[in-house]
């Protein structure tokens, strides 16, 4: 029996049926539909901006805690949400954020119009080599 489906937005989800068992598990498959009305709205992703990041700053305010003592007498846990808050506090300071469309994610970050100019000549050139047009050494090479 199904208790609860979970997304992250409401109305995302429509027309759930349960299709039966799956082999012989007591698990069962669940059918279901993604509404489009709801799939339409852009999301707006943040993401941080490490190129415009003053890490000079990031590395003075982390060094310049003194860890023995705020991280004394405390366990691992504790210490460990100490050390994540100071961590998180000097990002917020020293890393911009930008905000992303996901038309834009479809490709990492660090895929710039440089790389994706030497994949396509890469992919052309395997394109003609599978033709017969371009040789295998000038293939390698290209690669």
């Amino acid at each position: 029996m199904l208790d609860l489906i979970l997304t992250n937005k409401e109305d995302l989800v429509g027309d759930v049926k349960l299709k039966g068992s799956l082999g012989c598990s007591d698990h069962e498959m669940v059918e279901f539909r993604i509404l489009r009305a709801a799939r339409r709205a852009l999301s707006k992703l943040t993401t941080l901006d490490f190129s415009r990041a003053d890490f000079g700053l990031f590395r003075d305010l982390l060094g310049g805690i003194p860890w023995d003592k705020a991280l004394e007498g405390r366990g691992a846990q504790d210490s460990w949400l100490i050390f994540k808050g100071h961590l998180l506090q000097a990002q917020e300071r020293c890393i911009p954020t930008k905000s992303k469309s996901s038309k834009s994610t479809k490709r990492p970050p660090w895929m710039n119009k440089e790389l994706l100019g030497k994949v396509k000549q890469k992919k052309e050139a395997y394109r003609g080599w599978k033709q017969g047009q371009v040789a295998w050494e000038e293939y390698r090479e290209t690669v």
